[in-house]
């Protein structure tokens, strides 16, 4: 019986120490493993992420936030080497900063049979200012190589306690375990939020703790006993969460958890309700003395502006003329924030500022214009969607104009932006618009107006295949702004480069492009090109699709099925149109049939019109998205709704000889 009950107790000490998830505990068999298990494409692989938050009281400093996580990683493969470095973010915007640590920070690798550990050194950490708020603490691990495992702990000390971290259960690689716990006095509450189609296990504790205190008055020292709350939360075999085509921000669909302070209630102290609501969200940053105190400040710019506005009587040229004013003479610093970081005075001066800076200055401006102006809030695309009224939702700040019935939006942080089209980061579903009364109203940020890009081609078709022609494109709207910012900075030769290579390798000549920085013209550009082997000759006929290398030959739907909403970004109209003169003795035998089809609820259409004029072909093609977002629901439909393009554009018009 004694030996028996022993190998129990073996037994059982066994179970529990594979149940732990400790660093520094790495076998020769998960070094060996090639692949993961469940998914034998993943680059890397989280083994394990412990993370937990409790409060811990010093008679000095009261109450402070602690937060640590244990992560360990496998990597498969090369692309996967990203998975070795790690950045936190943390405040320092106010005495106390909050304090970040990294401690077990290693790679091992297996090196002749044995478990080979690689420590990190003091240079392979770093800091990075964000901006006057937050900064970024990073690693880069050293010795990293396919089958690699790293490592790391790392801890944040923060007397911040409205900002409370967030848990990501789930990430674009697949997670073998995940647990998070929180400790939470009970003078504090918070409310949670889960997102995502993965939800923990839940587990809840409560715990009786002392603290000792000094009276603010008499300087005695007091006991007090009090409920720590603890919630434990795991989630295992999460699978990676897939990035797909045409989505907004994958990590608005990630499974995770937010914590939101709802309110305090210390004892011998009044309850202090901290639940936010929109209202008081708004309220809140317009009062903050970097934001609203900022709108007021106008002696800095008042003789440059009466300059700008001297002769101008109408509103639309008066914000137009503002706008320009601001874009041309600032520089945007790439930091984003709904607070001036150097003040709308000292980023005048300087010509730099952050996102804040540079639009702030613009609203008091437009009011000193006597423009009904304000702010807007918002969230970028990057920093995802704000589900819930939160003082941390917002990062960005743009300008709204009321003339009249209309709401003019702008950001003058890009040089290549105009009136009403903001740049594809700020087009995230809705924005709030503050007024001088703190009063505030919900602003759709997505565009309504399709973008336009139109494409001419004027072709020759020789009898051997090959072609020879002539193309110009145009580009309106957000369609200009994205070819704007994605190809001013390349030099002709460059850009050519470009187009041949999306273009199917053709040979471009004579490049030119039109109003590359007046953004309120349309970008124009043109070129002449040639390809060999554009058409097949079969039996005595030619064969060739009626776009050549316009045509749109795949489906971008490629899935089965369809998780997230589509987000095409903004509505656009696509139009091609081409004439294809024939090669001398032939003459057409077939072209593709014209078609026209359209979506429900009018969200897209497409026509196609192939015209036979005996000595050439002339070929229009528009494809209308009316809508920037999609439904999960409605993906089946868009799939086949671009099958049919493809079908269509894909068609062989057929020569033969006359």
């Amino acid at each position: 019986m004694k030996k028996t009950t022993l190998l129990l107790v073996l037994f059982m000490m066994s179970f529990v120490n594979a149940q732990k998830h400790d660093l520094g505990q790495v076998t020769i068999a998960e070094l060996q493993e090639k692949q993961h298990p469940k998914d034998t494409s993943a680059v890397a692989a989280v083994l394990f992420n412990v993370g937990r938050t409790y409060f811990e009281y010093s008679i000095d400093e009261g109450f402070y936030m602690m937060t640590e996580v244990s992560t360990k990683i496998k990597i498969y493969k090369k692309e996967g080497y990203k998975w070795a470095n790690k950045s936190v973010a943390f405040y320092v915007g106010s005495n106390p900063s909050e304090v970040v640590s990294f401690s077990k920070v290693a790679t091992y690798n297996l090196l002749n049979g044995a478990v080979e550990k690689t420590k990190i050194k003091s240079e392979g950490e770093f800091v990075e200012k964000i901006n006057k708020f937050y900064s970024l603490k990073k690693f880069a691990l050293p010795n990293v190589k396919e089958g690699s495992i790293v490592e790391y702990n790392y801890t944040v000390k923060s007397t911040h306690y409205a900002t409370f971290p967030e848990w990501d259960f789930q990430l674009t690689i697949p997670v073998n375990f995940s647990e998070y716990s929180t400790a939470i006095p009970e003078y504090y509450s918070y409310n949670v939020h889960q997102k995502g189609n993965f939800i923990p296990s839940i587990k809840k504790d409560n715990i009786v703790k002392s603290i000792t205190f000094r009276e603010k008055f008499t300087s005695d020292y007091n006991k007090v006993d009090y409920s720590n709350n603890k919630t434990t939360y795991v989630l295992e075999n999460i699978p990676a969460i897939n990035d797909e085509a045409f989505i907004n921000n994958i990590d608005n669909y990630s499974s995770g958890l937010k914590h939101e302070l709802a309110s305090t209630k210390f004892p011998n102290a009044l309850f202090k309700n901290y639940a936010e609501n929109w209202q008081g969200v708004t309220t809140s940053i317009y009062e903050n003395e970097n934001f609203g105190n900022e709108l007021n400040k106008t002696s800095y710019f008042d003789t440059e502006i009466n300059t700008v506005l001297a002769g101008i009587s109408g509103n639309s040229e008066k914000i137009n003329a503002i706008f320009k004013f601001v874009q041309d003479r600032m520089a945007w610093n790439n930091i984003q924030g709904v607070y001036c970081n150097d003040g709308v005075k000292k980023a005048f001066v300087s010509k730099v500022g952050n996102t804040a800076d540079i639009n702030l200055m613009l609203v008091a401006m437009l009011r000193y214009a006597g423009l009904d102006a304000n702010p807007v809030l918002l969230s970028t695309r990057s920093n995802g969607i704000p589900f819930y009224a939160s003082r941390t939702a917002f990062n960005h700040v743009i300008v709204a104009v009321e003339d009249g019935q209309d709401i003019i939006l702008m950001d003058a942080t890009s040089k290549y932006t105009k009136l009403g089209i903001l740049p594809d980061e700020d087009l995230n579903w809705f924005g709030k618009l503050i007024r001088k009364d703190k009063t505030f109203q919900d602003i759709d940020l997505m565009p309504k107006k399709n973008a336009i890009k139109s494409i001419m081609m004027m072709a020759n078709l020789d009898t051997n295949g090959g072609i020879k022609g002539k193309v110009k494109q145009q580009f309106q709207d957000n369609y200009a702004l994205d070819y704007r910012d994605a190809n001013n900075v390349l030099t002709i030769d460059a850009r050519a480069d470009k187009l041949e290579k999306r273009f199917s390798d053709i040979e471009i000549d004579s490049l030119s492009v039109q109003n590359k920085t007046a953004t309120k013209l349309p970008i124009i550009e043109t070129f002449q090109f040639q390809k060999n082997l554009s058409a097949e000759s079969i039996g005595g006929k030619i064969y060739f699709s009626p776009l050549f290398f316009l045509s749109k030959s795949v489906n971008p739907f490629k899935q089965e099925t369809r998780e997230y909403p589509i987000d095409m970004g903004y509505p656009t109209r696509e139009s091609i149109s081409a004439v294809i003169n024939l090669p001398e003795g032939y003459k057409v035998e077939k072209v593709p049939e014209n078609l026209a089809i359209g979506m429900h609820d009018s969200l897209g259409s497409f026509r196609f019109i192939a015209v036979d004029n005996g000595n050439n072909v002339q070929i229009s093609a528009t494809i209308d998205i009316n809508s920037a977002i999609f439904n999960a629901d409605d993906y089946e439909d868009l799939k086949a709704f671009y099958a049919e393009i493809v079908k269509k554009e894909m068609e062989k018009i057929v020569l033969v000889k006359i």
